[in-house]
């Protein structure tokens, strides 16, 4: 189905939801002013020039863009360092070298938000063969469930904490793939105070994808340790072809450098072969990247609740990341949703997502991503795995009007079963 088939129910449940949602549109743009005003703050504070958008090669020795984009990532992040570098496959990947930075054989990891997202159990050694994770390394692991709401069990992160062996904490902002709303800066405020109340000792790192200037404050600026994420999501603006980031405290930014690459070369080396400039526009443009995906997942929200479906969070509700959660109720449903998704793609728009084996999940996935760069989440995008109740998480759009359409065409598909 093409976009200019879509029916004239779903053009007039656009134009209803698009009215429902006026205020809540302008308080990302606002949320996306502030963030901007951080971003070309550090921009000017560091003096950003041409001279910063070339590249290096090799070793990579004296990369001025890429020593100055540390220093503009730890000022916008409210942290004393960061580490951001191409070299990083992906999120999970920042998130594994951030952990290795925080943990010791012998040491225990907690995480506080219950299971972590499906890669990096592997990395823990909770599934998988183990080999080469944080088990196979000797760091024992730990967790507190939430509570049967999704909230934060604080008396049980209270009691986990106060164990000596647990140097460690860990908790994830976003949903992944699981059905609990995402936390936002003053959940993971109340749950790091939480922490420190019994366990002044333990470093906390904060899985931060997803939520990157969807407010204004992030993880470092209210007491986590240390935050990761992913360039082809929020912070990439779209732009950054690949990479990743950790910041915080200095210390562990350098334990994280030296894990990423090795003891005694760290982060003086690493070369950004002319990708500088991608991840420079990047940044200055994520704030209002992330404005436009949160208006399209509010639209997603507001036109799903009109065809009668659950949705998290619904049209309204304050958003603490990019996500929005669409309960379908059955593989058909959650199939076609993707289809329409990938149908209103700018990229390999004629493609039928099909459930597949990803490597990193238990169960098959589908993903509709008719996306520039491949698996970038700050473009348009819809996945679940192919388990009951059938939930799709999108996420992404680069502008609104485009992002509007996909979720227009896949409403259409779901009329149509």
């Amino acid at each position: 189905m093409s976009l200019t088939q879509i029916s004239p129910r779903v053009r007039a449940l656009s134009l209803e939801a698009e009215a429902r949602l006026r205020d809540v549109f302008a308080g990302f743009d606002k949320v996306s002013e502030d963030c901007t005003l951080k971003v070309m703050s550090a921009f000017q504070e560091f003096r950003v020039s041409e001279a910063c958008f070339a590249g290096t090669t090799g070793y990579g020795y004296n990369d001025l863009g890429r020593d100055t984009l540390d220093k503009i990532y730890a000022r916008i992040f409210g942290a004393e360092s960061a580490l951001v570098r191409i070299g990083f496959v992906n999120g999970t990947h920042a998130l594994a070298t951030a952990l290795f930075a925080i943990c010791k054989p012998g040491d225990t990891l907690l995480s506080v938000t219950g299971t972590p997202y499906d890669t990096l159990q592997c990395t823990i050694g909770i599934s998988g063969t183990g080999d080469g994770s944080l088990k196979f390394y000797g760091v024992d692991y730990a967790q507190v469930d939430l509570l049967a709401d999704g909230e934060p069990d604080f008396e049980g992160i209270k009691k986990a904490a106060s164990d000596s062996k647990v140097k460690a904490v860990m908790l994830q902002r976003s949903r992944g793939y699981s059905n609990r709303r995402a936390f936002g800066i003053e959940d993971i405020e109340r749950i790091i105070k939480t922490v420190r109340e019994v366990n002044t000792d333990a470093n906390i790192l904060v899985d931060n994808c997803y939520g990157e200037f969807v407010e204004t404050l992030e993880p470092t600026d209210v007491g986590a340790d240390l935050i990761a994420g992913s360039l082809i999501k929020n912070p990439g603006g779209g732009l950054a072809p690949t990479g990743g980031y950790i910041a915080g405290r200095v210390d562990l930014v350098e334990r994280a450098a030296l894990r990423m690459t090795t003891p005694g070369i760290g982060g003086e080396c690493g070369s950004t072969l002319g990708n500088n400039r991608l991840l420079y526009q990047g940044l200055f443009m994520a704030p209002h990247i992330v404005a436009q995906a949160l208006k399209t997942a509010a639209f997603c929200a507001a036109m799903m609740e009109s065809l009668g479906f659950r949705t998290s969070p619904n049209a309204i509700e304050i958003r603490h990341d990019i996500i929005q959660m669409i309960e379908f109720g059955s593989a058909d449903k959650l199939l076609k949703f993707c289809t329409g998704i990938q149908h209103g793609s700018p990229v390999d728009s004629y493609v039928t997502p099909v459930p597949w084996a990803m490597p990193g999940y238990e169960d098959e996935v589908v993903m509709a991503a008719g996306a520039f760069i491949q698996g970038s989440s700050i473009e348009l995008s819809c996945d679940g795995p192919m388990r009951a109740p059938f939930l799709g998480f999108m996420q992404g759009g680069l502008t609104y009007e485009s992002g509007k359409l996909g979720v227009m065409l896949a409403a259409n598909e779901i009329l149509e079963l």
